[in-house]
């Protein structure tokens, strides 16, 4: 099987915001406790944080964390998690069906953030509070002192303000399963409100409003226009949601869902677009997508605690899929997309970072390991900054539920400027043909490959475990050549690839 690629210079997309690479921690199942914080490991530092998480967590250079929540926040009281630990309240979550110790809060959390080098992008509780939570909330976070909150804070042991500009304006407000559930009308005039209220505070802050939790809600996409309609002038992003499953055991279809994806993005963008045509508005709304991951693996071990018949567990494990590598290649295509889409897509977190539906996982007490997952997100997070190229990729292609005449090669492109180099991220979704693939760079004078690396399996439900870490991880390739203005590598069948060119 051959196809063709061509990358010119001059045909671009967007500068690609490294947000688009951020995480997600949420106070459920073992993300928070066990996950990154364990005071008894052996690996903990002073503040109860696992030093064998943080650096995998390090390693991956996540710009920005979103927390506490997801569903969680939607009941979450922040006051609970400051002030003495041996003082905080243990708190029921209706969310999860579970019991929250608050021995992790914002103080924690961003002490965290600070060693393993990202930011914080907090949530705000929308569901069962509102305006005046968020604003005091806000006051603590930012302001330097000399009111109420700001002092609690200092007096709480944190002198200057995190400063932290990224603002969640709730979560998931169009499912029915939230706390708080509203229609979009509701909420729209909430997050509107709520907008207003922290941009009197502070101008520059960077608000994110609640978009649809997935492409097949009934409210999809009106949930977006009406939302938007009362939001526009206040907010700077509307959130997508977006989980990633093979049922069926399908390979074909799983893998054809990022064309799904992708024309989820376009909805929403369209959408942003009319509404700002609506206005007769000079302000441009991105798209942040704050929750993506496969998710399927665990949802049947997780039912005997999310209905209930367990009581209220700490920190039991749940959503703990173990990931296969089926699902490095769904991963790559799904950060090729948001690569290909970054004219609207400025920022994503993979969701979630430790345990949860991770690309980490733990032992109480014992080891931390990569999941498969953790590549293909590693390679783009590193590797995929700078701008993304606007390529025109000829390749058979395949018939799906999900798209018609799916290509088998799947190839997104990013020219990093000040490095001098071309960093091409390809999927073959072929179940048995090598993909021989030919690369015209135009504009570009090539030079040697500085790097190329291949994942591959002849199984692929093969998983890596606490006693076989590397079972699933890249090595380096072999064969690639980048001369006389052509990039020539081949992809064997079911393979994810990193190959990058000097130039």
């Amino acid at each position: 099987m051959k196809a063709s690629v061509i990358a010119h210079k001059d045909f671009t997309i967007s500068k690609i915001d490294d947000r688009v690479y951020g995480a997600f921690l949420e106070h459920l199942g073992r993300a928070i406790y066990e996950g990154i914080y364990e005071p008894d490991h052996p690996t903990a530092d002073a503040n109860g944080m696992r030093g064998d998480v943080a650096k995998l967590v390090k390693d991956l250079n996540v710009p920005v964390v979103r927390y506490p929540g997801g569903n969680f926040v939607s009941a979450y009281n922040w006051e609970d998690g400051i002030g003495p630990r041996d003082q905080r309240p243990t708190r029921l979550d209706l969310a999860w069906h579970t019991s929250e110790s608050n021995q992790v809060g914002i103080h924690e959390f961003a002490d965290w953030c600070d060693s393993v080098g990202t930011e914080m992008m907090l949530a705000v509780n929308l569901g069962s509070r509102g305006v005046d939570d968020a604003r005091n909330f806000l006051e603590y976070v930012n302001h330097p002192g000399g009111s109420y909150w700001s002092d609690l804070r200092v007096k709480n042991g944190r002198k200057d303000p995190w400063d932290v500009k990224l603002w969640c304006l709730g979560n998931e407000m169009d499912g029915p399963w939230q706390v708080g559930h509203k229609d979009a009308a509701e909420y729209g005039k909430l997050a509107a409100n709520t907008a207003r209220a922290m941009r009197m505070f502070d101008r520059s802050l960077e608000l994110i409003a609640c978009g649809s939790s997935n492409a097949d809600m009934p409210s999809y996409p009106d949930w977006e226009r009406i939302v938007l309609e009362h939001t526009y002038d206040h907010v700077d992003y509307i959130s997508l949601h977006m989980y990633f499953a093979n049922h069926e055991k399908n390979t074909g279809n799983f893998l054809a869902l990022s064309h799904k994806l992708d024309t989820y993005i376009e909805t929403v963008a369209a959408t942003i677009r009319q509404v700002k045509s609506k206005k007769r508005s000079n302000r441009d709304i991105y798209i942040c997508f704050d929750e993506w991951n496969v998710w399927y693996h665990s949802r049947q071990q997780d039912r005997v605690i999310l209905e209930g018949n367990s009581g209220w567990p700490h920190a039991p494990g749940l959503l703990e899929d173990i990931y296969n590598f089926e699902d490095v290649l769904m991963v790559g295509l799904i950060l090729n997309t948001f690569i290909r889409r970054s004219d609207v897509v400025k920022i994503a977190c993979i969701a979630q970072l430790v345990n949860v539906i991770a690309p980490i996982m733990t032992e109480r007490g014992g080891p931390a390991w990569a999941q498969t997952i953790y590549y293909p997100y590693y390679f783009a997070s590193i590797y995929g900054r700078g701008t993304a190229l606007n390529l025109l990729v000829n390749s058979p292609g395949y018939d799906s539920i999900h798209a018609d005449n799916a290509p088998y090669v799947d190839v997104s492109g990013v020219y990093n400027e000040e490095e001098g180099i071309l960093t091409f991220f390809l999927v073959n979704r072929h179940a048995s043909e090598t993909a021989d693939v030919e690369v015209s760079l135009q504009g570009f004078t090539a030079g040697q490959i500085v790097d190329h690396q291949v994942m591959t399996h002849n199984n692929l439900e093969a998983v890596n475990t606490a006693k076989n870490q590397n079972e699933v991880a890249p090595r380096k390739g072999t064969g690639a050549k980048a001369e006389g203005g052509t990039l020539s590598v081949q992809l064997p069948a079911y393979s994810y690839q990193m190959v990058r060119v000097k130039v």
